[in-house]
């Protein structure tokens, strides 16, 4: 079975999974023999929340501090441990990180780019960085968005995926 991204999936079978060996127990897929490629993912989603909340973001008026700046790290920070996370994914050396916020009337959304050269591509990496990103909005925001009753009923992360991914021959 290929291990090939580029593959279609009309050119897998329907039930062939990388992940686990032909018992169906789970495995790490061994990239050892496969060359060094320069790789490239693009993650996004989005926050929907208040117009109010929104625009205490815009102008840093929120009891924790700078939103943006607290979720660019956050969204940093998991892309660097996607693999203590993600059982199955390798550990990759991050060449680069970029954070890119878009902030509308009601929602923040978060594109995040992650490169690497290895042997294996970075787009979970991209979406741990999306993900963890937006969830530390939520937390920097949650005393905004709660209504009378604690709860949270506009407030919703979606949207979430994989824009792009690239892998160029060294």
């Amino acid at each position: 079975m290929s291990d090939d991204p580029e593959q279609s999936r009309e050119d897998r079978p329907s039930d062939a999974l990388t992940h686990t060996d032909e018992t169906g127990d789970v495995q790490m897929v061994d990239v050892g023999a496969k060359p060094d490629t320069e790789r490239r993912a693009v993650a996004a989603g989005e926050i929907r929340l208040s117009e109010s909340t929104v625009a205490a973001i815009r102008d840093d008026a929120l009891s924790k501090g700078d939103v943006l700046a607290t979720a660019r790290i956050g969204a940093i920070q998991a892309v660097k441990h996607t693999w203590e996370t993600v059982p199955m994914c390798h550990q990759i050396p991050i060449t680069n990180v970029d954070t890119d916020f878009e902030v509308a009337d009601d929602r923040v959304t978060l594109e995040v780019t992650v490169g690497t050269t290895g042997k294996t591509g970075c787009e979970m990496e991209a979406l741990e960085g999306v993900t963890t990103g937006l969830n530390v909005v939520w937390d920097m925001v949650k005393a905004a968005e709660k209504d009378d009753d604690g709860q949270y009923p506009g407030t919703r992360i979606e949207n979430v995926r994989v824009v792009s991914k690239e892998k160029h021959s060294l």
